[in-house]
């Protein structure tokens, strides 16, 4: 698994490339260190250019003539002590060639040749030939490390310059996350006034619009939910008064209007809790919960749950939780694994085991034909179904799983969904 997972890694060039893809700044920097390059390639081109041509005929009449002085204090024939005063003089190395004297001041030195050949060399009256090259040029390698470290400390300026410039692009990604998860109280702070400070500021504006949306939304289903428990608690109250006379049609009618009455106080009941969990101000009440013992009797209140398989490790360690809220929890994922084990050929287990680093893992699996896996990511959503065509009285009306996310996420944890072939495995590790 681990040879797997090295394989599918990108390489470090490739990481590179990426983040160099995904970076703005970066990609500013290079800008930056190719124009410099640019220009500085153009500007040196430029003036060689300008030294090889013009110059060249400009300087080529004084430095013959100035060779010519040299030749003539050297003397006929050429005085090696002062040609060596010469060479020691001046940066240059001085060969001599003929049939008297034949010298070379530095003999670790090469000779221009070509047409710097001539204008470097002279020949005496006497027939010696004296060629003029480059000598002991003083060393200012200080100079380049200079200019190195000025270019580096361009480019960190350059840098610190482009992220100051584009540090808004930070907080106005942490802003859309945190309004993404729906936390509106902390605006995106206005740093500057420019492009980027106007675009945070629309950003707050729409999430001030959006927060004022939701909170109108959430207000009116909690009012209609109140309102409608009234009538729903007097109808029931009239249908269970209904007078039961012997068997027939009557019966059954009575029994299908309280179901369907009893449906619409579970869904009314529902949408309440999921409205007080979705809540950024949900109040949970902690108090220090046994999950084993909790366990336990959820699955005695329900008759249809005596088949549950139960493995509750001993000695777990007991949470602050908020009883109600995972009593619920549980309720809802041992109904959701019940009504799908019809036919199943074992029935659904509950599992409580020590989780790594602590806390306690709690799992809910059935063995039935499990869920498509392209539906599994939307299993949590509010009235989700997996298959539409059924009718409310099987499926429910998919709010089950919505309110079991909401409950494990209020209580900092998530709800994690997989198929375990055979059947639905659903997992939330308590802290």
């Amino acid at each position: 698994m681990r040879r797997n997972r090295n394989r599918c890694r990108p390489s470090r060039p490739e990481r590179w490339r990426r983040r160099w893809g995904h970076s703005l700044r970066l990609r500013l920097i290079t800008v930056f260190l190719l124009l410099a390059l640019a220009m500085g390639a153009v500007f040196m081109s430029g003036m060689q250019r300008a030294f090889s041509s013009g110059w060249r005929d400009a300087a080529k009449p004084l430095v013959s003539d100035y060779m010519d002085r040299l030749v003539a204090d050297l003397g006929s024939p050429p005085d090696l002590g002062r040609a060596q005063a010469l060479a020691a003089r001046l940066p240059i190395s001085i060969r001599i060639e003929g049939p008297q004297v034949n010298w070379q001041s530095h003999p670790d030195r090469q000779f221009f040749g070509g047409r710097a050949s001539e204008w470097l060399s002279r020949t005496t009256a006497d027939g010696h030939k004296v060629v003029f090259g480059p000598g002991t040029i003083p060393s200012h390698g200080m100079f380049g490390w200079i200019t190195l470290s000025l270019l580096l400390c361009l480019l960190v300026g350059a840098y610190a310059y482009v992220r100051r410039l584009l540090r808004p692009l930070d907080d106005i990604r942490a802003g859309a996350e945190r309004f993404g998860r729906g936390v509106f109280d902390t605006p995106i702070p206005l740093r500057r006034r420019d492009e980027l400070g106007d675009l945070a500021a629309r950003i707050n504006t729409m999430a001030h619009d959006i927060k004022a949306m939701l909170d109108a939304k959430r207000g009116l289903l909690l009012a209609l939910s109140h309102e409608l428990r009234s009538p729903l608690t007097r109808a029931r109250l009239n249908a269970e008064l209904l007078p039961v006379q012997g068997e027939g049609s009557a019966p059954r009618e009575r029994d299908a209007l309280l179901r369907d009455l009893g449906e619409m106080r579970d869904l009314i009941s529902d949408l309440l809790e999921s409205e007080r969990l979705a809540s950024p101000h949900a109040a949970l009440q902690r108090e220090t919960v046994d999950l084993a013992a909790l366990a336990r009797e959820v699955v005695a209140d329900m008759p249809q749950a005596a088949a549950v398989a139960l493995d509750l490790a001993p000695d777990l360690p007991a949470l602050a939780l908020d009883r109600m809220r995972v009593r619920l929890l549980l309720r809802n994922l041992l109904d959701n694994a019940l009504r799908y084990s019809a036919g199943a050929a074992q029935p659904p287990s509950l599992s409580l085991q020590a989780g790594e680093g602590g806390g306690v893992m709690l799992e809910v699996r059935d063995f039935g034909p499990g869920v498509d896996p392209a539906q599994l990511a939307h299993l949590t959503e509010p009235f989700f179904r997996t298959d539409g065509a059924r009718q409310r009285a099987t499926g429910g009306v998919g709010l089950g799983m919505y309110l079991c996310r909401l409950v494990a996420q209020a209580h900092g944890t998530a709800l994690e969904v997989r198929n375990a072939a055979p059947g639905l495995a659903v997992q939330v590790l308590w802290r």
